[in-house]
């Protein structure tokens, strides 16, 4: 998938821009806090119906105006034209349009424009919580399996309406309540078995990728860990029922499963560096990238590196490079503070690269290279 043009209207601190871009690489050069990760942004939120760091649509309108507006002219694989449009006005609810056609359900989206969205903000997945590392399992599946945001959506729904019952004074209705467990069950069940499956799939590119940005300097695994792999997950839940009621929640699912992280055979949170934990987010990314280009109907995602080289040695900057500039990657949206890094990776190029100037939420085209 290729953008061609990409329009912003009041979008945080991008006033109006419209941009035609390189099909190949796409740099974003400016300070920090001056607009280069809103307009990744923006790309992103034409796949997929949200921002990557906001999920209050109201809080992306530019301060003081009243309605964003995000449209992008793509190219498929196939030759084929798609253009997305998205608008908003403050207190009504987004519109999301494809070729001229509004989306009954923004679920009807999600995976025709597939991306990968590389930030520092991803340090979570190592530092934070199981959910970071769930969602990362969630975001890629969703895009190459319709039928698993709906079984997520469904497990979701009994587990919160299983936890109304839980807080409640009063003893809940067993029955009810047994319901609400065999529907948690019955998609929990579908949920494990999806991630179960990409996770067998995705570890090995994700150690050869790490590997080559690494130079075999380490090793490193991941390993999916789930309440499912106990037994019958409806046996799992259901155990200790009078414990989820002193707590007031669901103790027991597939809403607590986990990717462990490990390096050299230690758990990532306590033994990575900076340097080490960033290459290993980004071949978690770029494991996914692959992963998608594999499954989403042979269609090329778009590739988002916003600061990706900052706390990375020479080496590992080289190795980088070296990957995304190879025929494997398709259109490529990269933002830096340093000019050096770019260089790097255009000095005797052979593909088209755009590099764009960017201050106070203005964005310019300073230099083109046409093959």
């Amino acid at each position: 998938m290729i953008l061609r043009r990409l329009s912003v209207l009041n979008y945080k601190n991008i006033r109006e821009v419209t941009l035609e871009l390189s099909p190949k690489m796409n740099c974003l050069i400016g300070s920090n806090g001056v607009g280069k990760t809103n307009f990744l942004d923006a790309v992103y939120y034409l796949s997929f119906c949200r921002s990557a760091f906001n999920n209050m649509d109201s809080q992306n309108i530019t301060h003081g105006e009243d309605f964003f507006v995000l449209q992008g002219s793509y190219e498929t694989d196939q030759g084929e034209l798609e253009d997305i449009y998205c608008g908003m006005k403050r207190g009504t609810k987004k519109h999301f349009k494809r070729n001229k056609k509004e989306y009954k359900r923004l679920s009807q989206h999600i995976g025709l424009i597939p991306i990968v969205f590389v930030s520092p903000s991803d340090a979570i997945l190592i530092e934070g919580g199981s959910e970071e590392r769930r969602k990362l399992m969630d975001v890629v599946i969703a895009q190459y399996d319709r039928s698993y945001l709906e079984s997520l959506s469904l497990y979701n729904k009994a587990l919160q309406q299983r936890n109304v019952l839980l807080k409640q004074e009063e003893e809940p209705d067993v029955s009810l309540m047994e319901v609400l467990e065999m529907q948690m069950a019955e998609h929990g069940e579908v949920l494990y078995r999806k991630r179960s499956a990409f996770v067998q799939e995705f570890i090995p590119v994700f150690q050869d990728i790490y590997r080559r940005i690494s130079q075999e300097q380490e090793q490193v695994s991941l390993k999916y860990v789930s309440h499912a792999q106990r037994g019958s997950l409806l046996d799992v839940i259901q155990r200790d029922r009078m414990k989820d009621r002193a707590v007031g929640y669901s103790l027991h699912g597939v809403h607590r499963d986990d990717l462990e992280m490990m390096l050299n055979g230690y758990p990532m949170k306590r033994e990575g560096s900076q340097g080490q934990n960033k290459t290993f987010v980004l071949a978690l990314k770029l494991a996914q990238f692959n992963f998608l280009r594999r499954t989403v109907s042979n269609t090329t995602p778009l590739l988002l590196l916003d600061d990706i080289f900052d706390k990375l040695d020479a080496h590992r900057v080289e190795q980088i490079v070296q990957l995304v500039s190879g025929d494997d990657y398709g259109q490529i949206f990269i933002t830096d503070t340093n000019r050096d890094h770019l260089d790097k990776i255009l000095k005797g190029s052979g593909f088209d690269y755009k590099i764009f100037s960017v201050s106070g939420g203005e964005i310019y085209e300073k230099e083109v290279n046409h093959v």
